[in-house]
């Protein structure tokens, strides 16, 4: 808030470092030249300090009070950049990505489910999605294309893929044909979503090492049935 004083309107803003001191300075400085209402302001490394006033009124005018109002909305938006940034930060650039997808009848009604997790096997994000009347093989590679949508979504450059589906695994590397044609699209998507990522590798691993995804993949598939 600011405050009066000395027949001035005085404001202290403190940032992390100098760095973003000086770019919210830089900021006020484009709209005190647009205004041509320039502040006295004094700057300590984090610190910047504002004094408000008209020298010809010999105090404060509405002049003051207005650019006092701007610089409050000049913070406001550069303290949102500066959230953002450090939220970004702080996402991971390389996840483990477990995905699972399951048909009950294949075909039949079917589900992908995927889970994120961090380097240090920490949860990130989880996802089942129903997928309706489709095989198994389908449903798996629905799972990882929603698994690597996401991991995308999140900036991630680098993801190592755990599937408990050989076939999936195998075709994804290069070391099986797809001879299915119902599988070509998704397998074309998928191969066009990799080429955003720095690296991508994929691990086969037993169903029971594949036990996060294929619950998200029953939650889903169970949640339904409880609906009929």
């Amino acid at each position: 808030m600011w405050q009066k004083k000395n027949n001035q309107l005085y404001k202290e803003f403190i940032f992390k470092d100098f760095e973003q001191a000086f770019g919210f300075m830089k900021e006020v400085a484009v709209l005190a030249e647009a205004r041509k209402h320039h502040p006295r302001w004094l700057n300590e490394w984090n610190k910047v300090q504002f004094w408000l006033y008209t020298h010809s009124a010999g105090g404060v005018t509405e002049k003051d009070e207005s650019l006092a109002l701007d610089i409050d909305k000049v913070y406001k938006v550069y303290a949102q950049e500066l959230d953002s940034q450090a939220a970004l930060s702080k996402k991971p650039l390389e996840v483990k990505l477990f995905a699972d997808g399951g048909s009950r009848g294949n075909p039949g009604p079917s589900a992908g489910g995927f889970v994120l997790l961090d380097m240090q096997d920490q949860i990130l994000q989880e996802s089942g999605k129903y997928l309706g009347i489709t095989t198994n093989n389908q449903a798996e590679y629905h799972s990882l294309k929603g698994g690597l949508e996401a991991a995308l979504k999140g900036g991630v450059k680098k993801v190592h893929v755990f599937m408990d589906s050989q076939l999936v695994v195998n075709q994804m590397m290069g070391v099986y044909k797809v001879k299915n044609r119902d599988l070509w699209p998704i397998h074309e998507a998928i191969k066009d979503i990799t080429a955003h990522f720095d690296q991508v590798t994929y691990t086969h691993v037993p169903r029971e090492f594949n036990k996060l995804a294929d619950a998200m993949v029953n939650k889903t598939l169970d949640s339904l049935k409880a609906k009929e």
